[in-house]
């Protein structure tokens, strides 16, 4: 039998994992035929018994199951027209403003974060409201196009975000501190937006003109009733979710259920609920569900062997080497998560580097819920940087043809929002009771 050193199982598992993805297998598919082989030279026979019960555990972990029914309510929330509704507001309001439509998409995409979480439906939900509008009414291609997609991916990261829900079981965190942790920084981040987009409008008016008069008049009244309706109800499905989580009166998991019903009613409230949505929605939660946790189960089972070949001793050895001392570390680390979103998919990161990399921001002192939250405003940027960038495939896949956006445009789009990200960073390392104070104000 070959003995494998803990170097040479670093090597293979993390190197086979990017030279797998980048042939087009499934990720799932990949971490447990490496996890498979690589553990059957350390362990023989007992590698199939070690996976299975580090595969058991995550699938039976409770938290995980606010998973399904997040997915649900963002799937049915979509399908309520709540969000049209409350474009269609805003655009009265904000659109005669040089770039007035590209905030107000930004404006509801960080709406939709706080009721949605999920990025394949925001970007969606976006693409098919926010740019046609744009388009017909002159904006650049480039520019509305990386408004939609930023706007879009704000839902990953603002609660309740599944990414938050998944990283707090892997790092053995409060979800619902990791939640209002993420809180101000999605919000960092969609102020950042909404500056860039208003000062370039300004600077280039030609690639954001105002819309026309006519098409917004409607009377001040009329406007401030249709502005305070359309809020009322991601409002209560706010309240119903972050509210209780807020004041200590559920859990997560509860809250998730809770949020599941709410979006369901007003569905019913709307008029949109049909049985037809009912089984779309039903049918969606199961795909999207069962995919992140057999992504989930099979990276959990990777790092068990990884671990316990001993390549997090490996991983945690280079990067405290990192010149620098413990920031050093940590632009290593963050760096790391960078170059990885360009390649994996962030349920992948999250399921396989989390349990690695955990350990290691707690030897350098730093705080666990900073530390967390500011690895989840990294993987904002994986969703926006080829050759991986699920948020452009989204937005190019949803777009109307007619409209004639291209890939590059959406990449040229994204660019500048790229680099916002990036200064959210430096301000959240500078001031880290950003993330760290609403979490201190939580009722136990």
């Amino acid at each position: 039998m070959i003995e494998l050193s803990p170097e040479l199982v670093t090597i293979i598992m993390l190197g086979g994992v990017l030279v797998l993805v980048l042939t087009g297998f499934p990720l799932a598919y990949v971490v447990g035929i490496i996890a498979l082989v690589v553990g059957f030279f350390v362990w023989q026979e007992q590698v199939m018994q070690m996976m299975y019960l580090r595969a058991q555990k995550i699938m039976l972990n409770y938290t995980l199951l606010a998973v399904p029914l997040f997915v649900f309510m963002g799937t049915m929330l979509e399908r309520s027209g709540i969000i049209e509704r409350l474009y269609d507001t805003l655009y009265l309001w904000l659109g005669g403003f040089r770039g007035g439509l590209a905030v107000v998409t930004v404006i509801v995409g960080t709406i939709m974060a706080a009721t949605v979480g999920i990025i394949t439906a925001s970007v969606t939900l976006l693409t098919l409201v926010a740019l046609p509008s744009m388009i017909k009414r002159g904006y650049s291609k480039s520019f509305a196009s990386g408004a939609v997609t930023a706007g879009g991916c704000l839902g990953i990261l603002i609660p309740p975000s599944i990414m938050i829900v998944l990283y707090g079981p892997m790092a053995e965190l409060s979800v619902g501190k990791l939640f209002f942790g993420a809180f101000v920084p999605g919000f960092i981040l969609s102020g950042l937006y909404i500056t860039y987009i208003v000062t370039r409008a300004f600077a280039q008016p030609h690639i954001a003109p105002p819309v026309p008069v006519e098409e917004r008049a409607v009377p001040f009244l009329k406007k401030t009733t249709m502005l305070l309706v359309s809020l009322v109800p991601p409002g209560i499905l706010i309240m119903s979710v972050l509210g209780v989580i807020f004041m200590g009166i559920a859990a997560p998991t509860e809250a998730a259920g809770i949020g599941a019903f709410s979006a369901t009613m007003l569905a019913i409230a709307y008029r949109r609920f049909t049985w037809g949505i009912l089984k779309e929605c039903a049918t969606m939660t199961l795909r999207l569900s069962g995919f992140i946790l057999l992504v989930g189960s099979m990276s959990f089972a990777f790092t068990g062997v990884f671990l316990g070949a001993g390549g997090g001793e490996v991983v945690t050895d280079v990067i405290l080497a990192t010149p620098g001392g413990r920031w050093g570390a940590f632009a290593a680390i963050m760096f790391i998560c960078f170059l990885l979103g360009m390649f994996i998919d962030w349920i992948g990161i999250i399921f396989i580097m989390v349990p690695i990399i955990t350990p290691i921001g707690e030897i350098l002192g730093f705080d666990p819920i900073w530390f967390a939250i500011m690895i989840c405003v990294n993987l904002q940027t994986s969703f926006m940087t080829p050759p991986f960038a699920m948020a452009i495939y989204i937005c190019r896949g949803a777009a109307d043809p007619s409209l004639d956006v291209r890939v590059a445009d959406i990449i040229r789009g994204v660019i500048p929002f790229v680099i916002l990200i990036l200064v959210a960073i430096v301000l959240l390392v500078i001031w880290p009771n950003l993330i760290l104070w609403l979490p201190s104000m939580m009722i136990r």
